[in-house]
C-alpha cells in the first residue's frame, strides 16, 4: 500500500513540474514565434512592393550563408533537421546564437524570394530557447531533451496554429515508427499553450473547413488509395531531387558562399522563364489550389525544384511550407488529370505529402481534421499511412530514427538515422509475388555491385 501511494505521488510531482514547465516553454515560443512572424510579414510586404526584387535573391543566399557560416553552423538548413540532430547526438544542446541567426537568416532568405518555409525557424527558435531555458535551470541532459521537444512543438503549433497537430509533429517527427509517450503531456501542454500566446498577439490562421466531402464509398476509397500512392510517389521526388541538389553543392569546389551566388542566379532565371509564384511561401498558390482555382499543371515540381536549390545552396528556412505548396498543387493536378474532385483532392495531397516527406502520418493526419474539419479524417488518414509507406525508408529528415522498418519484406537496420548511404536488402521471404521480386531485385542489386567492383 505505501509502495503504490510512493509511486502515485511521484508521479504526481512529475505531472505538475512538466505541466508547469510545459507552460512555460509555451509562452515564451508563442511569443517569440508571433515576434519572427511579425517580422517576417513586415520584411515581406516591404520588399514585394519592388517588382524585381527577387533579383536580390542572390545575394541574400550569400549573405545567409556568411551568417551562418560563422556565427552559428548549427542553424544551417531548414532548422527541423539540425534540432533531429542535436536531440538524438547532443541531448538537445543548442547553442544560444542559433536563434537570432536563424531568425535573421530566414528572413533575408523569404523575404528576397527563396524558396522555403517559415516553421522550421520556428521550431528551431523554439528548442534554442528552451535548452537556454534548461541551461540556466541547470538540467541533466534527459531533462533538456524532454523540454527542447516541447520547445520544438511549441513552435510548430504556433506556426500553423494547430495545437493538437504540432505537439504530435514535434514527438513523430524524431523516430519513424516511434512516439515518446513521456513527453506526451508536456508536449501537448506546450503546443496549446503556445498557440493560444500567438494568437493572442495578433498571430491569424490558415483554417478552412471544406464546404463538400463525399459520402464514402467503394469508389471514393479506391480514389483515395490511389492518390496516396501518388502522393507517396511524390515525396519519393522531392526527396531525391533535394538530395540532388545538395550532392551538387558539395561536388562545387569553391567557397561556400560563392556556391549560394550560384544558387540564387539560377533561381532568379528559373523565375523569368517560368513565374515568380514559385518564390517565397506561395501561400497564394495554395489556397488557390484548395480553392479548386486553376493553378499550373507542373506547378508542383517546379516548386519541389525552386525549392531545393534555395535549400541547397545557402537558403534559410523550413520545408513543411514548400511540402503543403507540392502536395495542394500536387493535388490539384491528380483530381484534373483523373476528373476527380478538386475540392477534396488537393487537400488530401497537403497533408499526405507531409506524411510521407516526414515520416509523420498520425501528425499529418490530426493535421486535415484541425485545417479541414473532421470529415475529411478518414479520408486523409488512408492516404497519409499510404504515402508514408510508398516513400519508403527516406526522409527530407536524414537525422530522424528509424525505430520501425516499413516492411517485413525488407531488411534494414532499425535505431540509426535515415541517411540514405544505409545499406537495404530485400528478403524473399516466400514463393510469392513478392519474394520472386525481392530474389529479382536482390539478384540486379549484387550484379550492380560486381559491376562497380
Amino acid at each position: 500500500m505505501n509502495k503504490r501511494f510512493l509511486e502515485e505521488s511521484v508521479l504526481f510531482v512529475s505531472i505538475v513540474k512538466w505541466s508547469l514547465l510545459s507552460t512555460i516553454i509555451g509562452i515564451i515560443v508563442g511569443a517569440a514565434t508571433a515576434g519572427f512572424l511579425r517580422l517576417l510579414d513586415l520584411s515581406t510586404s516591404y520588399a514585394s512592393g519592388f517588382k524585381y526584387y527577387f533579383l536580390l535573391l542572390p545575394l541574400a543566399l550569400f549573405a545567409s550563408t556568411i551568417l551562418v557560416r560563422y556565427l552559428a553552423p548549427e542553424a544551417k538548413g531548414h532548422g527541423t533537421e539540425k534540432v533531429i540532430e542535436a536531440i538524438h547526438k547532443r541531448f538537445g544542446k543548442i547553442k544560444p546564437a542559433v536563434v537570432p541567426v536563424k531568425l535573421l537568416a530566414t528572413i533575408i532568405t523569404l523575404a528576397l524570394g527563396g524558396s522555403a518555409g517559415k516553421e522550421g525557424p520556428c521550431a528551431q527558435i523554439g528548442a534554442g530557447l528552451s535548452s537556454i531555458v534548461a541551461g540556466i535551470l541547470k538540467f541533466g541532459n534527459k531533462d533538456r531533451r524532454k523540454l527542447v521537444i516541447c520547445g520544438i512543438s511549441g513552435g510548430f503549433a504556433a506556426v500553423f496554429g494547430t495545437p493538437i497537430a504540432g505537439a504530435l509533429f514535434g514527438l513523430e517527427v524524431l523516430f519513424v515508427g516511434g512516439v515518446l509517450y513521456d513527453v506526451l503531456l508536456p508536449s501537448f501542454i506546450s503546443g496549446l499553450v503556445a498557440y493560444q500566446v500567438s494568437s493572442y498577439l495578433g498571430v491569424t490562421y490558415f483554417h478552412e473547413t471544406l464546404s463538400f466531402v463525399p459520402v464514402f464509398s467503394g469508389i471514393m476509397f479506391a480514389k483515395v488509395c490511389f492518390g496516396g500512392i501518388f502522393f507517396g510517389l511524390c515525396s519519393f521526388v522531392f526527396i531525391e531531387v533535394l538530395r540532388y541538389f545538395e550532392k551538387l553543392n558539395k561536388k562545387i569546389t569553391i567557397w561556400e558562399p560563392f556556391k549560394s551566388l550560384i544558387g540564387g542566379s539560377a533561381i532568379v532565371a528559373l523565375a523569368f522563364v517560368f513565374s515568380t509564384k514559385y518564390l517565397g511561401l506561395g501561400l497564394d498558390t495554395i489556397k488557390s489550389a484548395l480553392e479548386g482555382r486553376d493553378v499550373p499543371f507542373a506547378a508542383f515540381f517546379l516548386k519541389i525544384v525552386f525549392t531545393s536549390i534555395t535549400l541547397g545552396f545557402g537558403g534559410s528556412g523550413g520545408i513543411v511550407t514548400p511540402i503543403f505548396f507540392v502536395g495542394a498543387t500536387s493535388g490539384y493536378f491528380f483530381a484534373d488529370m483523373f476528373g476527380f474532385e478538386k475540392s477534396v483532392f488537393p487537400a488530401i495531397g497537403m497533408v499526405s505529402l507531409l506524411a510521407g516527406a516526414a515520416n509523420t502520418p498520425i501528425a499529418a493526419s490530426v493535421l486535415a481534421i484541425e485545417l479541414f474539419g473532421p470529415s475529411i479524417g478518414p479520408y486523409a488518414a488512408i492516404s497519409c499511412v499510404i504515402s508514408f509507406l510508398m516513400t519508403g525508408h527516406r526522409s527530407v529528415y536524414p537525422s530522424q530514427v528509424l525505430a520501425v522498418g516499413k516492411s517485413p519484406s525488407i531488411k534494414i537496420e532499425r535505431f540509426k538515422d535515415m541517411e540514405p548511404s544505409r545499406d537495404i536488402t530485400i528478403r524473399p521471404r516466400s514463393k510469392s509475388i513478392i519474394g520472386l521480386a525481392a530474389r529479382l531485385l536482390n539478384k540486379l542489386k549484387k550484379e550492380e555491385d560486381g559491376g562497380k567492383k
